[in-house]
């Protein structure tokens, strides 16, 4: 007999079934089909609930179908969605005043995808390089740092040093320089021999898809320095750690550096639209003329609207010293699980990561599936790590909750 459907009208298995069957495989999901959201839970179409510590790659910061968001997608959807950027509309200059004043910039331009942010940096770079530095035309360097991971178009993926990011898609794109993460000498380094040359350095504050790699306190304002010395833009791709995730504003906070050019994306718009943006002062911003970039749906004004409540319910509900407080509250607690299968704890603020050790056919991802019927939702990167980010409107005893299944789970494995 079929399961009873609370929720849509496809079970768990048909909803499987019919993905594996007509979309493209190219994610390998956990078995597990969401059909609602709602703050820090979710559910599957059978009724069963579940912690979401994933929140969409961060992108759920304020948590599932927050009201206030949601409201501003309605009441915004009855009067106008898009106009593209041929004429003026009524949203985008007042949510460009906004989020300009929020993060402390002159100028943004508004993209959709987090991808499209980075290639806006990318090309903003590459012309700041060409006419305000000076750099012979077609010989402008971005440099990266190895591991790192901005987004899956040729352009980004030609800075990747992961094989199944890059594999079977060059030839790439030149004019990139990939140098090890975490250190100020490697940067030292390729700029003291290119960086006449070098337009930017862009960089993630903390390397989420390498499994929150948190650097060294002080990195990223060494690199800044470097960056400053040698005339060259210091990029902060803060998609993911970005908008409180990591109990700062933007992760670059910490090392008290304003980058030159600051990537959003995901929580801009609470997880509801694709919205992103690129922030820079004008000297860098106003180097791009009209016609030589954009988008259709770029600052379209649905997306304005949404993305303006997004970031004012970051404030109204002190979503930055929640991921604060709250995350060392949770490294503290998992400290306390006394498994030789938890071998490290990383992170800052609600951006958190495990590394677990392999034994027998046990990895990453059968503790995820463990941990999963036990009612709580997360996803390994690679195969030792499991990364731990709950919607930044958790409540301690929520955490709390979610700690005892964590607990739990490893005690089961330590009987194995």
């Amino acid at each position: 007999m079929a399961e009873k459907l609370v929720y849509g009208k496809i079970s768990s298995k048909e909803s499987m079934e019919l993905e594996e069957k007509y979309g493209a495989h190219n994610y390998h999901p956990l078995p597990v089909v969401i059909a609602k959201g709602e703050g820090a839970f979710v559910w599957d179409p059978e009724g069963k609930k579940y912690y979401d510590f994933l929140s969409a790659y961060s992108a759920v910061n304020q948590g599932h179908c927050h009201p206030k968001i949601i409201n501003a997608l309605i009441e915004q959807a009855k009067e106008l969605t898009l106009t593209s950027r041929a004429f003026f509309n009524n949203k985008l200059g007042d949510f460009e005043k906004y989020i300009t004043e929020y993060f402390g910039y002159e100028k943004v331009l508004a993209m959709n995808s987090g991808a499209e942010a980075v290639e806006t940096a990318m090309k903003l770079s590459r012309k700041w390089g060409y006419k305000v530095k000076g750099i012979p035309e077609n010989e402008a360097i971005l440099i990266f740092a190895h591991g790192n991971f901005h987004g899956r178009t040729i352009a980004i993926i030609s800075a990747s040093d992961d094989p199944d990011s890059y594999g079977g898609y060059g030839p790439y794109v030149p004019g990139i320089e990939v140098i090890d993460y975490n250190s100020p000498e490697a940067l030292q380094k390729v700029l003291e021999e290119k960086g006449d040359k070098v337009a930017a350095f862009i960089v993630e504050p903390i390397q989420g898809e390498a499994g929150v790699f948190v650097p060294d306190e002080g990195y990223l304002k060494k690199c800044y320095d470097l960056c400053k010395a040698h005339n060259v833009l210091f990029v902060s791709d803060e998609v993911q750690t970005g908008i409180a995730r990591t109990g700062r504003l933007i992760a670059s906070m910490y090392d008290n550096v304003r980058p030159d050019i600051l990537i959003l994306g995901k929580a801009l718009s609470g997880g509801v639209l694709p919205v992103s943006a690129v922030l820079a002062d004008d000297y860098i911003m106003l180097t791009i003329k009209p016609g030589e970039h954009g988008s259709t749906f770029g600052g379209f004004p649905l997306a304005c609207a949404v993305a303006k409540a997004a970031l004012q319910v970051v404030k109204e509900e002190n979503l930055v010293e929640r991921a604060f407080e709250l995350g060392n509250y949770f490294r503290e607690q998992l400290a306390t699980i006394k498994s030789p299968r938890l071998t490290k704890i990383r992170g800052r603020g609600l951006l958190n990561a495990i590394i677990v050790e392999p034994k027998g056919n046990v990895e990453a991802w059968d503790v995820c599936v463990m941990l999963k019927e036990k009612g709580l939702l997360c996803k390994p990167t690679h195969r030792h790590i499991i990364r731990f980010a709950p919607p930044l409107v958790i409540t301690k005893d929520e955490l709390d909750d979610c700690i005892r299944i964590i607990k739990s789970v490893f005690a089961e494995l330590d009987t194995q």
